[in-house]
This record gives structure tokens, C-alpha cells and sequence, in this order.
């Protein structure tokens, strides 16, 4: 499979990425949260990922908060573990640790998506194993981490939970290649959803790509160090 081709943004170490990634991770964790319906703010983000109750949040709220906590550390704990559909169960099971229901199985039953009325297809897990072997013969990792959220969107191939495992697949292929992170302004979230839609609809991705491209992979340039 080739793809359109996005010239990498940032060029880091294995090393400096996770760096990144981790001085960031509150705030990739709060847009996420937002990007999912959860109004939480930045401090409270914070005061959430640290362990502590925040007043005014249920406790479905805070538990979605923490498991988007755990699949980042899961993620980059496994950072060498190579892309695959078992891994994909794996960080489905952080990402539903305590708020979606079966996480980590395929799903078996339609479901319906807010906004539009397409509706995808059940999974079959040859599928999505062959989709994955596709994408990874991308050659530039840009490109490969962008493929790698649109195949999972699209796919829905869990009950919940599916653009947290989205972004969390894309971040995978970013970070182990030194390119950035990607998370989605909370500014650019109406726009996201407008071409999100348009893309469950038709499956034309180019233009969600382009858009993910230009205002949602964020990184520094640090060199060779590390």
C-alpha cells in the first residue's frame, strides 16, 4: 500500500520523542477527553492523571480521564512491541479499563454513529490483520501513522472507544519513529468532526489526513541527542 505523502514534521530520537510525549501527556490526555464529550479542564486534567477526585465530574467522567492515562503509559511502556492487531486488543483493554464494555474484543453487534447514518460493517479480524500489514508497508512513518488512524475511524472495530485507539495507534507509529505527537486542538474540534463525518460517509480520506497533518502532529526538532 502507498500513500499520499506527508514530509515528516520532526525528526527525533526514539528517546527525545518519548520525552515529549511524556511532558505532554496531560494535555494530549484533555484534548482526547474533550474530543469524547468530557468537558474537563486542563487543571483538573491534571489533578485527575495525579490520582486525585475532582468535584463537579461523574465517576464515569474520571474513570475515562484515567483510562486514557493508563493506555498512554501502556503504549509508551511498549513502544518496541511491534504494531499488530494483538497489540491493537492490548491498548483497546487500557483505553476500556473501566468504561467500555468487553475492551479489547472485536466487536460482534452493529452500532450506530452519532452524526451521520452510515453504518460500518462488523469486523472480521483477518481483515484488520491484513489492513495492518498493508499499512505498515508505508514507507515513510508520517504517512503510515496518518493511514493507520483513518483504517481505525473508519473501521470501528470496537464497541467504544475507537478515536482514542485511533489517535493511540497513530501516536504509536509517530513516537517509535521520532515524527511527533498527534492530538487534536480543542480549537480545530468542529472542524475535525465535519471532515470525521464526510469520511465515514464517502471514505475519502485525503482531506481528514491533510487536516490531521497540518494543525494536529506537534514535536520538537532536538537533534541527534540521546
Amino acid at each position: 500500500m502507498e500513500s499520499q505523502t506527508f514530509i515528516p514534521k520532526f525528526h527525533m530520537t526514539v528517546k527525545d520523542n518519548i520525552f515529549w510525549a511524556k511532558r505532554n501527556l496531560v494535555d494530549s490526555i484533555w484534548k482526547s477527553a474533550n474530543l469524547e464529550g468530557i468537558t474537563v479542564t486542563y487543571p483538573d486534567t491534571q489533578v485527575i492523571c495525579e490520582g486525585m477526585s475532582v468535584a463537579g465530574y461523574s465517576i464515569e467522567e474520571i474513570n475515562a480521564v484515567n483510562d486514557l492515562k493508563y493506555a498512554w503509559q501502556f503504549m509508551l511502556e511498549n513502544i518496541e512491541k511491534p504494531v499488530s492487531l494483538e497489540f491493537m486488543k492490548d491498548l483497546h483493554r487500557q483505553i476500556g479499563r473501566f468504561t467500555v464494555k468487553n475492551a479489547g474484543s472485536i466487536r460482534l453487534y452493529d452500532v450506530n454513529i452519532g452524526g451521520t447514518d452510515w453504518q460500518p460493517p462488523i469486523p472480521d479480524e483477518n481483515n484488520i490483520q491484513s489492513g495492518i500489514e498493508e499499512i505498515l508497508k508505508i514507507k515513510n512513518p508520517t504517512d503510515r501513522a496518518l493511514e493507520m488512524f483513518v483504517f481505525c475511524a473508519r473501521g470501528q472495530f470496537f464497541c467504544d472507544g475507537n478515536k482514542r485507539l485511533s489517535t493511540l495507534m497513530a501516536n504509536k507509529i509517530l513516537i517509535e519513529n521520532g515524527h511527533g505527537i498527534l492530538s487534536v486542538p480543542i480549537k480545530y474540534h468542529s472542524d475535525f468532526y465535519r471532515l470525521l463525518i464526510g469520511f465515514y460517509e464517502t471514505a475519502e480520506k485525503s482531506e481528514l489526513k491533510r487536516f490531521l497533518y497540518e494543525n494536529c502532529i506537534h514535536g520538537v526538532n532536538f537533534g541527534t541527542s540521546g
